[in-house]
Formats: C-alpha cells, sequence, structure tokens
C-alpha cells in the first residue's frame, strides 16, 4: 500500500507571514495540530501546535501577531505520495513525528500522511506499538507497562 491510498490531499497550509492567530483559527477549523508552510507551493516548513506554545508562550511572548517563520519548524521530514506506507511508518518512527508531509519531487506540498491515518490500516498490536515508538522520548530507554 502506498502512501497515496491513505493521505490526507489538499491539506490547508499557511504562508510563513501568517499569523499565529490565523494558524490557530486553522487548526480549530480543520481539527488538526500541524499546518504546513509554504511559499509559492513548494514546502518550507511546517507550524505544530506545540511549536506555537513553546517558542511563545512558554517563553512569556505574547503570539498575537507574531509571524509563523518566527516559530515554524524548518527541517521537515517528508514522504512522496508514491513511497510505501511501511516506509512512512519507518520516518515516523525513527524521526519521532506524528506527521509527514508528502510532496512531489519539486517539493510542492501534496498531502499530508498523519499516525492516525496509519494506525487506521494497521492491526491492533502494530498500531500500539506504532504510537509507543514516536511517543517515547528518543535516547531515553522505553518504559513498557504491563496492564
Amino acid at each position: 500500500m502506498s502512501v497515496r491510498d491513505i493521505m490526507t490531499v489538499k491539506p490547508v497550509c499557511c504562508a510563513p507571514e501568517t499569523k499565529l492567530e490565523e494558524v490557530a483559527r486553522l487548526m480549530v477549523e480543520h481539527d488538526c495540530g500541524e499546518i504546513p508552510v509554504c511559499d509559492a507551493g513548494k514546502l518550507i516548513g511546517v507550524v505544530t501546535d506545540r511549536d506555537m506554545m513553546v517558542r511563545t508562550v512558554a517563553k512569556g511572548r505574547d503570539p498575537v501577531g507574531v509571524a509563523v517563520r518566527q516559530v515554524m519548524t524548518a527541517k521537515v521530514f517528508t514522504v512522496r505520495a508514491s513511497d510505501s506506507v511501511e516506509k512512512a511508518l519507518s520516518i515516523m518512527e525513527r524521526r519521532q513525528v506524528r506527521r509527514l508531509p508528502v510532496v512531489d519531487s519539486r517539493g510542492k506540498l501534496v498531502g499530508i500522511i498523519s499516525q492516525a491515518d496509519i494506525a487506521e490500516i494497521l492491526p491492533e498490536q502494530k498500531a500500539g506499538e506504532l504510537l509507543f515508538e514516536i511517543s517515547h522520548p528518543a535516547g531515553m530507554p522505553p518504559k513498557r507497562v504491563m496492564l
């Protein structure tokens, strides 16, 4: 199965000059925690709800009026629509990210794939492993709890 089969096509995106309050409204409206940042259709970063909080509020800054470019994550891991879901899963686990923008050969945003998209197609045990691998802190031994 390829990324194309389960990705969200034409995800909402924003420009680097978009203000955080507008991005927050987009996140609420589209029920998501990450918005790709594009310049002329080309992916240049992502902004997450966590980026917004950690890089403004946690530092005592007022987020109102702050441009996305000031808080976005510029180093973005991506996949292609033709890549296998297994490749996307591997990147998510290795890089501990919950979402991957999907780009074409020119870096243009064509979709997004999330942990939830993959979890929906996996057997229950494998979905649990995905959640565990993405969520435990990098470089730290896992703390498995038996219930």
